[in-house]
Protein backbone atom coordinates (compact mmCIF):
# COMPACT_ATOMS: atom_id res chain seq x y z
CA UNK A 1 0.00 0.00 0.00
CA UNK A 2 1.40 3.34 -1.06
CA UNK A 3 1.53 6.03 1.62
CA UNK A 4 2.74 9.59 1.27
CA UNK A 5 2.95 11.67 4.44
CA UNK A 6 3.68 15.39 4.21
CA UNK A 7 5.00 17.59 6.98
CA UNK A 8 6.48 21.05 7.46
CA UNK A 9 3.64 23.40 6.61
CA UNK A 10 2.61 26.35 8.72
CA UNK A 11 2.24 30.11 8.94
CA UNK A 12 5.04 32.30 7.65
CA UNK A 13 5.49 35.98 6.97
CA UNK A 14 6.14 37.19 3.42
CA UNK A 15 9.79 36.80 2.54
CA UNK A 16 10.25 33.88 4.89
CA UNK A 17 11.14 30.25 4.23
CA UNK A 18 9.61 26.84 4.88
CA UNK A 19 10.70 23.33 4.04
CA UNK A 20 8.14 20.65 3.29
CA UNK A 21 8.93 16.96 3.50
CA UNK A 22 7.10 13.93 2.11
CA UNK A 23 7.92 10.47 3.40
CA UNK A 24 6.97 7.69 1.02
CA UNK A 25 6.34 4.00 1.58
CA UNK A 26 4.96 1.20 -0.52
CA UNK A 27 6.81 2.24 -3.68
CA UNK A 28 10.32 1.66 -4.99
CA UNK A 29 11.13 5.25 -4.17
CA UNK A 30 14.53 5.48 -5.82
CA UNK A 31 13.11 4.79 -9.30
CA UNK A 32 9.90 6.78 -8.94
CA UNK A 33 9.48 10.37 -10.15
CA UNK A 34 7.98 12.61 -7.48
CA UNK A 35 6.16 15.93 -7.52
CA UNK A 36 4.65 18.67 -5.39
CA UNK A 37 1.29 20.23 -6.23
CA UNK A 38 -0.69 22.93 -4.48
CA UNK A 39 -4.30 24.03 -4.33
CA UNK A 40 -5.37 27.47 -3.20
CA UNK A 41 -8.95 28.16 -2.06
CA UNK A 42 -11.31 28.33 -5.03
CA UNK A 43 -8.61 27.31 -7.49
CA UNK A 44 -7.62 24.13 -9.29
CA UNK A 45 -4.74 22.03 -8.09
CA UNK A 46 -1.56 23.09 -9.88
CA UNK A 47 1.84 21.51 -10.41
CA UNK A 48 4.62 23.21 -8.46
CA UNK A 49 7.72 21.10 -9.05
CA UNK A 50 8.83 17.68 -10.24
CA UNK A 51 11.94 15.57 -9.78
CA UNK A 52 12.89 12.47 -11.76
CA UNK A 53 14.55 9.38 -10.33
CA UNK A 54 17.82 10.79 -11.65
CA UNK A 55 17.35 14.14 -9.96
CA UNK A 56 16.28 16.26 -12.93
CA UNK A 57 13.96 19.00 -11.72
CA UNK A 58 11.30 21.19 -13.27
CA UNK A 59 9.32 24.09 -11.81
CA UNK A 60 6.24 26.15 -12.41
CA UNK A 61 7.15 29.64 -13.62
CA UNK A 62 5.57 31.15 -10.51
CA UNK A 63 8.09 29.47 -8.19
CA UNK A 64 11.27 29.34 -10.31
CA UNK A 65 14.22 30.76 -8.46
CA UNK A 66 12.42 30.59 -5.10
CA UNK A 67 11.53 26.91 -4.58
CA UNK A 68 13.82 23.88 -4.74
CA UNK A 69 12.70 20.27 -4.94
CA UNK A 70 15.10 17.55 -3.83
CA UNK A 71 15.06 13.92 -2.82
CA UNK A 72 16.88 11.64 -0.39
CA UNK A 73 16.56 8.08 -1.66
CA UNK A 74 18.11 6.68 1.52
CA UNK A 75 15.24 8.18 3.52
CA UNK A 76 12.50 7.68 0.89
CA UNK A 77 11.76 11.37 1.25
CA UNK A 78 11.20 14.26 -1.14
CA UNK A 79 11.54 17.87 -0.01
CA UNK A 80 10.34 21.27 -1.15
CA UNK A 81 12.43 24.18 0.07
CA UNK A 82 10.40 27.36 -0.27
CA UNK A 83 12.19 30.72 0.00
CA UNK A 84 11.04 34.30 -0.50
CA UNK A 85 7.48 33.24 0.21
CA UNK A 86 4.65 35.40 -1.08
CA UNK A 87 1.00 35.60 0.01
CA UNK A 88 0.04 34.00 -3.30
CA UNK A 89 1.94 30.88 -2.25
CA UNK A 90 -0.78 30.24 0.33
CA UNK A 91 -2.29 26.84 -0.44
CA UNK A 92 -2.54 23.24 0.62
CA UNK A 93 0.56 21.49 -0.70
CA UNK A 94 0.32 17.87 -1.81
CA UNK A 95 3.00 15.28 -2.46
CA UNK A 96 2.48 13.14 -5.56
CA UNK A 97 3.91 9.88 -6.82
CA UNK A 98 2.92 8.43 -10.17
CA UNK A 99 3.48 4.71 -10.59
CA UNK A 100 5.90 4.00 -13.41
CA UNK A 101 4.10 0.68 -13.99
CA UNK A 102 0.42 1.69 -13.94
CA UNK A 103 0.52 5.51 -14.22
CA UNK A 104 -1.74 5.64 -11.17
CA UNK A 105 -1.38 8.80 -9.11
CA UNK A 106 -0.89 8.60 -5.37
CA UNK A 107 -1.40 11.61 -3.09
CA UNK A 108 -0.54 12.61 0.43
CA UNK A 109 -3.06 14.17 2.78
CA UNK A 110 -1.75 17.68 2.16
CA UNK A 111 -0.12 20.27 4.39
CA UNK A 112 -1.32 23.85 4.76
CA UNK A 113 1.05 26.70 3.96
CA UNK A 114 -0.15 30.19 4.84
CA UNK A 115 1.89 33.27 3.99
CA UNK A 116 0.60 36.35 5.75
CA UNK A 117 1.83 39.28 7.79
Amino acid sequence: QVQLVESGGGLMQPGGSLRLACAASGIIFRINPMAWYRQAPGKQRELVATITSGGITNYADSVKGRFTISRDNAKNTVYLQMNSLKPEDTAVYYCNARSIYTSKDYWGQGTQVTVSS
